[in-house]
């Protein structure tokens, strides 16, 4: 039944009213990150007021692949925009007009481009994660098992990121029960046609020793992206010694874990442990407090989860 539901189209639509009274950080929008033939790739960015280079976070939205767009998770940017990061939400290529690997191709590309623009920005480059939701949890895990360093061969692009928090993550393709068929809008064929191209898409298999940490939350009455679709990539990490961990909000389905302000909180003190040095010396700074957003409370009246690490 996922399966089904999936291909209609995900839009996590966060909305949340935001409790800041006078924000600390600047919006600038409609930034052009990279070209598509002749369209704009856009991204908007929450640049914290505060002097210094600061770590950066690319924001990446859901939708199946197919839809949504960078204002998706602004509640998500707005967050960690007071939290001292500089945000960047990006818009990619969507199916079925583009196929896989247009959509992580974006993704990388956007990693370049800070990298690239770091010091306009005030951020650290050496210091950059990523967070995203569904399609978007997706890719920003495949970009944290993926990246590459830079070197003469590839022109020096360094797409490698730190670190990762994906919610709601779908993390491997290898196999399914309709061989695949219900991807044909986003790989142009099935298991037996495009065999290669799902497996460039599992982050699962390309776990190794020197990835990123990840942070995985997803809610245990989602159906649309079960948890084990997620855990392929979570239980690989374990096993090659990469922290992570994983997330369970208890009866949450897919829109309900998205907006858990408990899971939210988890993934930013996550992305702050591998982020932020000045924290780690203090633990409980970066800990207390509730997150700086109000999210509208879930139906179910039992929201509280596990995690595992």
């Amino acid at each position: 039944m996922f399966i089904r539901v999936l291909i209609s189209c995900i839009s996590v639509c966060l909305w949340c009213g935001c409790a800041f009274a006078e924000p600390s950080f600047t919006l600038l929008e409609k930034v052009t990150y990279s070209k598509a033939g002749d369209r704009d790739l856009l991204l908007d960015i929450f640049l914290p007021k505060s002097s210094g280079d600061h770590p950066a976070i690319l924001v990446v939205h859901g939708g199946a692949w197919r839809s949504g767009n960078r204002k998706q998770l602004a509640a998500y940017a707005a967050m960690l925009a007071e939290r001292g990061y500089v945000c960047f939400a990006i818009d990619y290529r969507l199916a079925p007009k583009y196929k896989f690997p247009a959509q992580i191709e974006d993704c990388r590309a956007a990693v370049k481009w800070i990298r690239k623009n770091a010091s306009k920005y005030k951020v650290d480059p050496s210091r950059i994660g990523a967070i995203g939701y569904s399609a978007g949890g997706h890719l920003v895990s495949l970009l944290a098992v993926t990246g590459t360093a830079p070197d003469g061969e590839n022109g020096n692009p360094d797409t490698r990121i730190q670190v990762a928090a994906a919610g709601g993550a779908p993390t491997d393709f290898r196999w399914f029960p309709d061989n695949g068929r219900w991807a044909e809008f986003w790989m142009g064929g099935d298991l037996s046609s495009e065999t290669e191209k799902f497996r460039l898409a599992s982050p699962a298999a390309f776990i190794d020793a020197g990835d990123a940490p990840v942070f995985f939350f997803s809610g245990s009455a989602d159906e649309l992206v079960p948890a084990a679709w997620t855990k392929a990539c979570y239980f690989a990490l374990k096993s090659a010694g990469v922290k992570t961990e994983f997330y369970t909000i208890a009866d949450a389905g897919h829109m309900q874990a998205a907006m858990d302000p408990i899971a939210l909180k988890k993934a930013c003190d996550f992305l702050d442990s591998e982020l932020r040095a000045e924290l780690n010396s203090d633990p409980n700074q970066g800990k207390a407090g509730a997150i700086p957003m109000q999210i509208p409370p879930a139906k179910s009246p039992d929201t509280t989860g596990q995690i595992e690490d």
